[in-house]
């Protein structure tokens, strides 16, 4: 839970209400924009009073903290699954066609250009967003790491480091790509990223 959401006698019911500000607060967000949208406009699309949402949470940035802290829970999932194969390395590319389009395709794409955009100006976004980032690349550098010397490939920090920035540049490029772009044939764009991950992940 983020330092700026409120504690409640209720815990399940309150996660229930947290999560309708999180569904309306989307929609309000990839509408109108961070600072478009504002607290009555997402009080209204969540079906309750602006000082109710604020039992939730105590403001926009707190609201944003939440939607990046699920983005944690989300990666980290992803990579417990692929922790958890006989073979994480050949797992990434063996995904590659889900991972595609989780990342051209995926309502969250909008909502996560526009939490960077925030993050580029708002220091405190900055803060929540390199925190979570510093979290899933440490756990997903880990994963590389232990599966690279299973495979006897370079191991060395430098090389999974490296490694590691260039695998996560490939998906978060394919959300800028998806807003320029969103015409690109899918089957030649997932060809060319198993290619590219075959390619870097067993070199």
């Amino acid at each position: 839970m983020s330092n700026n959401e409120k504690r409640h006698n209720d815990p399940g019911r309150a996660q229930v209400r947290r999560q309708q500000v999180l569904d309306a607060a989307a929609i309000c967000f990839k509408r109108s924009g961070f600072h478009g949208a504002s607290m009555s406009e997402i009080s209204k699309a969540a079906g309750m009073s602006a000082g109710h949402i604020y039992n939730y949470f105590d403001s926009k940035d707190a609201i944003i903290a939440a939607f990046v802290e699920q983005n944690v829970e989300r990666v980290s999932a992803i990579l417990r699954d692929l922790e958890q194969r006989a073979d994480p390395l050949k797992g990434l590319v063996d995904d590659a066609e889900r991972s595609v389009a989780d990342h051209v395709e995926s309502d969250r794409i909008a909502l996560q250009l526009e939490i960077w955009a925030e993050a580029s100006r708002n220091p405190a976004i900055a803060a929540v967003v390199r925190d979570a980032d510093l979290r899933s690349r440490t756990y997903f550098r880990n994963v590389l790491k232990a599966a690279r010397e299973r495979h006897q490939l370079d191991a060395s920090d430098d090389a999974v480091d490296g490694l590691m920035e260039a695998v996560i540049a490939i998906f978060h490029g394919l959300h800028v790509r998806s807003i320029h772009n969103p015409g690109a044939g899918r089957p030649a764009i997932v060809a060319a990223v198993r290619n590219a991950l075959r390619a870097m992940l067993f070199s």
